[in-house]
């Protein structure tokens, strides 16, 4: 790896958790820089444009979810819709998942907006984690398992914007009764 190379990953790392951290509310260039603590100059040096620092930043903090969705849920294990959606519930309402889910709304939000680079941001994301979700699923019907992943990502996402909205007693208590639903074959 070149010295440029680890240098952008070590500003991507910093990125990711200023967004974290933050939100979206502080992304213009001279933020984002100060949080990776560089010159604006050096932040344009390692990405093309502040779009292209956002995009690797959310990819990172994809990665950091991810890693902690893989941890809880290994790649090769199969669940009925009605385990993978309670255990998915469980997961994302954890206390430290919150910040990532809180983010991932923002950005939803921003990408509805159609504001730049949020749209292709989102599109990514969601591939990613239907893919996630679909790959767990103990579905042999390729189309009924992608309808039941996306279903699932919904419900989970919901519970993000229900603790927005109502807060985490009520996301927690939605999250409990994930439990008791029931999928029909």
């Amino acid at each position: 790896m070149t010295v440029r190379a680890a240098q952008r990953q070590v500003v991507t790392e910093r990125l990711a958790g200023h967004l974290l951290a933050t939100g979206l509310s502080r992304t213009s260039v001279r933020q984002l820089a100060a949080a990776a603590g560089v010159s604006d100059r050096m932040l344009l040096y390692y990405f093309r444009d502040k779009a292209e620092a956002l995009g690797e930043a959310m990819g990172h903090v994809a990665a950091q979810l991810g890693g902690r969705l893989e941890a809880a849920l290994p790649a090769g294990a199969r669940l009925s819709p009605e385990r993978l959606l309670a255990e998915s519930a469980r997961i994302v309402t954890a206390p430290d998942v919150r910040p990532f889910m809180a983010l991932w709304m923002e950005v939803i939000a921003a990408a509805a907006r159609g504001e730049a680079p949020f749209a292709g941001i989102a599109g990514q994301v969601t591939a990613g984690f239907l893919g996630w979700i679909e790959t767990r699923l103990d579905i042999e019907d390729a189309e009924r398992r992608a309808a039941t992943a996306g279903l699932i990502l919904a419900a989970v996402d919901g519970l993000a914007l229900l603790e927005i909205g109502a807060g985490a007693p009520a996301a927690l208590a939605a999250a409990e009764r994930a439990r008791d639903l029931r999928f029909t074959p």
